[in-house]
Formats: structure tokens, sequence, C-alpha cells
């Protein structure tokens, strides 16, 4: 018996996700969780692969098609729960692979994580997302616990950097309607760039965190060492010790003392400071169309165009990433840096000019086995 957790937003989220379920497993009796320690205690087993569930849901760069990909998009995924009316799920194996023209580096994360990854469909509406994220509970065997690496999933839908709030939103809105025990899990405040943690901060006062260790963080180290993800990167770089500003692909970070924190709150809580989480749950609207032109509605932004990148790209080195010249490369990446302190592996990519699956070869170029470059 165990919990069932959920990357409340896709992309590299499961990364982090692991890292915050390590977490919470260690720490059985936390008083600062919403849920009751003498259930945690008796449910977790630290020696268990924790089940993950996220949407198939990633940057342009990984995936070039719009909105989240479903179980049709996928061939060799695992299907379990059976029944019908989307009350089955499906798991990733490292044998999963996408469709083209879609991609996902879900499949490679089912190898490099040490969890079960499944699939979010919400394809088929809200409903049906909640039935899944039941079966998948059920299956489990415990209660949900919500993971968001920045913070967004708090947004107030007028923040001006807020851009990709609707999966967030529809997480909530489908854990609400299981009715299943749910609380949610705040990784890194401000990390992802969406919400400053000074805001973040104040809304989340009263709630006690939690700071992980290095092994928690250690444990999705395999998959930190190819994945584009700069919220969890950022978020284990912290655990790690790494403080100061950092240069992502579209902001510059600030790495405090709070960014380590891990903060719980009550599923009804995140929902209060959510309006299109609320207006979800009161409309339940019947299609994911409509429940993303609601978002789009309420913030401006619909969720379920591409979301593209800021940042021009550069032609690519002669040769390619292994006739890489070291200092010319760390000139480069320290003027594109600006003066911060790190630059994340993905932004160090692309002002390389190379791609999201250059980064293996380049943190070998680079000499360099921590989640970010350091630049000063």
């Amino acid at each position: 018996m165990s919990d069932l957790y959920i990357a409340a937003g896709g992309g590299g989220d499961p990364v982090g996700t692991l890292i915050a379920a390590r977490t919470l497993v260690a720490n059985p009796a936390d008083p600062s969780d919403p849920a009751d320690p003498s259930d945690r205690a008796a449910s977790a087993d630290p020696a268990d692969q924790p089940l993950i569930a996220t949407y198939a849901w990633e940057r342009p760069e990984v995936d070039p098609t719009s909105g989240p990909l479903g179980a049709r998009d996928f061939d060799g995924l695992l299907h379990e729960g059976g029944g019908s009316g989307g009350r089955g799920f499906a798991a990733f194996t490292p044998a999963t692979r996408a469709r083209p023209p879609a991609g996902s580096t879900l499949p490679a994360l089912a190898r490099d994580l040490p969890a079960r990854l499944l699939l979010l469909d919400p394809a088929r509406g809200l409903s049906c997302l909640a039935r899944q994220i039941a079966s998948m509970a059920g299956a489990a065997g415990g209660r949900i616990r919500i993971v968001d690496i920045g913070g967004d999933i708090l947004t107030h839908g007028n923040e001006p950097d807020l851009c990709s709030p609707f999966g967030d939103a529809l997480t909530l809105a489908a854990c609400h309607l299981t009715g299943i025990p749910t609380s949610v899990h705040i990784a890194g405040p401000g990390l992802d760039g969406e919400i400053g943690e000074g805001p973040l901060l104040e809304r989340l006062a009263g709630s006690r965190p939690l700071v992980p260790d290095r092994d928690a963080a250690a444990a999705a180290a395999r998959a930190l060492a190819w994945h584009p993800s700069e919220a969890s990167a950022l978020w284990a770089a912290a655990i790690h010790g790494a403080r100061g500003t950092v240069r992502t692909v579209n902001n510059v970070i600030h790495l405090t003392e709070a960014s380590p924190r891990l903060y719980p709150l009550p599923l009804q809580e995140a929902i209060g400071h959510n309006p299109v989480a609320r207006a979800l749950v009161d409309e339940q609207p019947a299609t994911l169309a409509a429940a993303a032109d609601l978002s789009h509605r309420l913030t401006g932004i619909h969720g379920l165009e591409s979301e593209r990148t800021r940042t021009p790209r550069r032609e690519p080195p002669a040769g390619g990433v292994a006739f890489l010249d070291r200092d010319v490369a760390m000139k480069a990446l320290r003027e594109a840096g600006a003066g911060a302190d790190h630059i994340t592996l993905r932004h160090a990519a692309r002002v390389l000019g190379l791609t999201w699956t250059d980064i293996p070869a380049l943190r070998a170029a680079l000499a360099t086995s921590t989640p970010l470059l350091r630049l000063t």
C-alpha cells in the first residue's frame, strides 16, 4: 500500500516528483503534511518504486505537436485497470515509443527513474481524467499527492510571466472530483519562472516545509544527466547546495534558502488560489477543448496551443559537439549568462546551437556532472 504521486504539469515534473516522493516517504510522521501521519507510516515502504502519474505534455523541442499526447499517440504502453468509461490506465516502459511526429521523454524516464510512470490522458475530458486518477490511486492503495515544481499551480491567473496554467488546474480539478484524500506539494517556489518566489511564499504562509536530503535528489541523477527539464534541475541543484542566479532559456532565476524546500498544503487550499481549477470544478466541461477554452477565458492563455520559446537558436558548431572547444564554449556561455552564477544545460545547448539530445555530450565536453553549469 502506497500513495499515488501526480506530476502536476507534465514535462520534466516526473523527475522532481520522484525527489518529492523519496522525501515524503522518508518523513512519514512529518506534522506539516496535511494527511494523517499514521496513515503514511503504515503505507510507506522506502523500498517500493513510487507510482508517478504524468501528462505526456512537453516542450516543443521534444514534442512538436500541440497539447498533451494520449494513449493513441504511443506504441508499447502497458494497459492496466481494465473496465470501461475511462477506468483503466496506461503505464510507460523503456520500450514505449511515441508515434511520429510526436515525441516524448517519458519512455527514457521509465528507464532511468526508479519509479513506475503512468500516463494521464485527458483527451476525453475532465470526468474521464478523474476516473483514470481514481483507478490509479486504487492500484496504489493510498492517497493522492500532487507535486508541482515551481508553484504555478497556485496561480491567481494574472501573473505577468505565467505561461502554462492549464495542466495544473486540470490536475487539481480532476483530483477533487475523485473524492480521494489529496494533498498538494510545492517544490522549489519560483523555480519554474512563472510566479516569483515572494508571492508564492506569501501564498504558502503557514505551511511547514520539508527539505529533501541529497540522497533524494541523487535518485534522479540518471535522468537529470540528459533530460532538458530546467525546473527539476534547479530544484535538485538547490538541494545539493547551489545558490545564486541561474540563466534559463527564458528567465533569470534566483536560488535562495527557500529553493530546496517542499511545501505541503491541502487540496482545497490550492484550489482556492487557482481560479481555473475552481471554474473547472464548478462547470465540469465535457471535453478537453471546452476546458481549455475556459482556461483561456480566465487567463488569456490557451492551454492546448504549443508553448514557444523566446530564445533564438544559433548555428551549431562545425562538426557538432565532439569538436566543441571548451574554452570557446565557456566564453560564449558566460556572455549569454550576462553575469549569472549558473546556466541550465538546456539553455547552454541552445546558446551553442545544439539540441537537448546533445546534453550528455555537452556535459562531457564541459566536464560537468552537476544539474547546472557553473559560470563563475
